[in-house]
């Protein structure tokens, strides 16, 4: 019984993402509006202009075309076929800007840059770049999974040859650029295999989303559109590629990390210089340049869209001033000497006059953001009200790399007003405000009950008033969250929604959302063995810290306990300590603590995945316990068990 009730609370460090659920979705009509919405903007951009289409194609060596890849459970986790619907004009579902970005980001396979530069684009979210050195390939980014690594370096071997990879550089620690990474690496070579990275890349790449992850992880659910169909009127991708893969990840401990700007390298006879750019796009991350070639890798400091000081899943905000000024410093550092740019996401550009307007527009995007946000909030303007208010000039919203297909011009403004004010606006009447779920039904009582609501709610949809629909309906399903002409509703007003947005991830929230309200919340995760090699990296001391944040208060309110946890084959040790609804951890010094238990990291991970079954662990000699079981089974049964499948949309 200790045993079962140390896993049911162990602390889970990405917490569990919902599987496709295989109803059909129900699609509204296309309304006027939105189809009037979508033309405007048709003609309001150059929509036909060809030279991107020139750059995602340029290199081709071979198209990827029918690759089916699998997880060990022999489930589909990626197909380079899933967006073959993505061609020709824009239908009417879909924001026309929108789709000129992901008939661009479906052009997948084999490319070459230049000579001895190779990318591997469409078999992920992000790409792999090779680059060829004396001995082999030093391979750039690995992608999400180990699957999908593993299929993209053998599709490469197919065309270009066997060759070996003689190094690994992580551009920065997000999972869709080093997840990949044990796809490409024979066990033998970890040992031995350089592997470059950021200063901080571990403590980033392991930590990110470890305390708020279950929360985290539901709302990117919504955020990727990983539930809804791909189609049409459903996921078309997230404008930053298509979607991430959910295989199996890992990670490399870095051998050499880049502290500083102006650093170089010669790995496999291949020059480097590197730019330190930490919390811009990841809290831990770097750009280069490679003299041989003239090319700039970007990594995400630039991308063929504007990307996020916020990101809808939720996250720390990230400073704009700093992105940009980084962009600035690339600009000075790399401008005038690059004659090729390719990044971590999207297709590259040739030319230096084209790579320093990108640099350019890029860096005044972030600034003029940063800049007119914080002009209106000194002028007494709420986050709301300036995401209303805002516009860029036509010098920057016109430039396709600038279009908020990824971020978004709007929450990236309230993103400001977050890093500079926080969530309070000022007004007191917002100082403490009750919950929707205590307000809702109050509203609709006063505004004449939900038939009432119901009237002036067909009007506003023949108006076309979508998003103070969203906002009306949001209220009347809190209110009576059975009735169904509400919920029918506003599926519809989501839907239309989604049909306007330029952002991939608004249209996947809207969808999403529009999904739930029909079928309800996911119903289970995946496998958490998945991420069992990025445990194992991961620093004992974040579990803890997690374990804090799930400490029920009211029930430890009047403990006082030690319990210390021993890991017999790290030779650490820690005491975990409750007092005033409190866990406190630290190493251990505690000569009498209540109850201890003994064990081994790798059997902490077969419990943190679920790999460890009764057997395993009740008559595995390498766990141990000694004190008072009674104490242990108790503190244990403290933590909360969060499943990370929680309403969003409904009370």
């Amino acid at each position: 019984m200790r045993v079962l009730v140390f896993l049911s609370i162990i602390i889970s460090v990405v917490a569990c993402q919902p599987q496709q659920q295989s109803s059909t979705q129900t699609q509204s009509q296309i309304h006027a509006v939105t189809q009037q919405n979508n033309e405007r903007l048709a003609e309001l951009l150059p929509i036909d202009d060809q030279q991107d289409f020139i750059d995602a194609k340029r290199g081709l060596i071979a198209q990827a075309k029918g690759i089916v890849i699998h997880n060990a459970d022999n489930e589909v986790i990626w197909s380079t076929d899933n967006y073959d619907f993505i061609q020709g004009d824009a239908p009417a579902s879909v924001n026309p800007s929108l789709w000129r970005q992901e008939t661009l980001n479906r052009i997948a396979g084999l490319f070459k840059v230049t000579e001895g530069i190779y990318q591997l684009r469409g078999f992920d979210l992000a790409n792999m770049t090779l680059i060829e050195g004396k001995t082999g390939w030093i391979v750039i980014d690995p992608l999400t999974s180990k699957e999908t690594a593993k299929a993209a370096l053998a599709f490469a071997r197919a065309h270009l040859g066997e060759h070996a990879v003689s190094a690994v550089i992580f551009t920065h620690a997000h999972m869709d650029h080093f997840g990949g990474a044990l796809g490409i690496v024979e066990q033998q070579q970890i040992a031995t295999l350089p592997v470059i990275a950021p200063i901080g890349f571990i403590e980033a790449a392991t930590s990110e989303n470890i305390i708020a992850g279950v929360a985290m992880a539901r709302r990117s659910v919504l955020m990727y559109g990983k539930n809804i169909e791909k189609s049409a009127t459903g996921q078309v991708g997230s404008g930053l590629g298509k979607m991430p893969a959910y295989g199996t990840f890992g990670i490399l401990q870095p051998t050499d990390l880049i502290k500083v700007t102006g650093e170089r390298r010669t790995i496999d006879g291949i020059e480097i210089e590197f730019q330190n750019v930490p919390g811009s796009e990841s809290p831990a991350e770097m750009t280069f340049y490679l003299p041989q070639f003239k090319a700039f890798m970007g990594a995400e400091l630039l991308s063929r869209n504007m990307h996020n000081l916020y990101t809808l899943r939720g996250a720390q905000v990230r400073d704009g001033l700093r992105w940009s000024n980084f962009i600035d410093q690339a600009l000075q550092i790399f401008g005038s000497k690059s004659e090729i740019y390719l990044a971590s996401h999207h297709w590259p550009m040739w030319g230096n006059d084209n790579i320093r307007e990108l640099l350019v527009k890029q860096r005044d995007l972030y600034k003029f953001i940063h800049d007119q946000s914080v002009r209106l909030i000194n002028q007494g303007a709420t986050a709301a009200e300036i995401a209303h208010q805002l516009t860029l000039p036509e010098s920057l919203s016109h430039y396709f790399p600038n279009r908020g297909y990824y971020g978004s011009l709007q929450h990236n403004a309230k993103a400001v007003y977050q890093y500079y004010m926080g969530w309070y606006d000022g007004n007191p009447a917002n100082l403490h405000p009750l919950p929707k779920t205590s307000t809702a039904s109050r509203y609709i009582a006063m505004m004449g009950g939900r038939e009432k609501v119901m009237l002036e709610a067909e009007q506003l949809w023949q108006q076309g008033e979508f998003l103070w629909l969203a906002e009306l309906l949001d209220k009347l399903v809190f209110a009576e969250p059975d009735f169904q002409p509400a919920r029918a509703l506003l599926v519809d007003v989501y839907q239309q929604l989604a049909y306007q947005a330029e952002s991939g991830p608004w249209r996947n929230a809207y969808l999403s959302a529009a999904h739930e309200l029909q079928f309800g919340a996911p119903e289970k995760g995946i496998d958490m063995s998945a991420f069992a090699d990025v445990l194992m990296q991961t620093p004992i001391e974040k579990f803890f810290d997690s374990m804090a944040v799930r400490l029920d208060a009211q029930s430890a309110a009047d403990l006082t306990m030690t319990v210390q946890i021993r890991f017999t084959d790290l030779n650490q040790a820690f005491d975990l300590n409750i007092s005033n609804g409190v866990l406190h951890h630290r190493p251990a010094d505690s000569e009498q603590p209540d109850a201890q238990l003994s064990l081994t990291h790798p059997l902490f991970i077969k419990m943190l995945t679920g790999n460890a079954g009764l057997k395993d662990t009740l008559f595995s000699d390498d766990l141990q316990t000694d004190g008072s079981l009674i104490d242990l089974v108790h503190f244990f049964s403290l933590f909360d068990k969060p499943e990370g499948r929680f309403n969003i949309v409904e009370p």
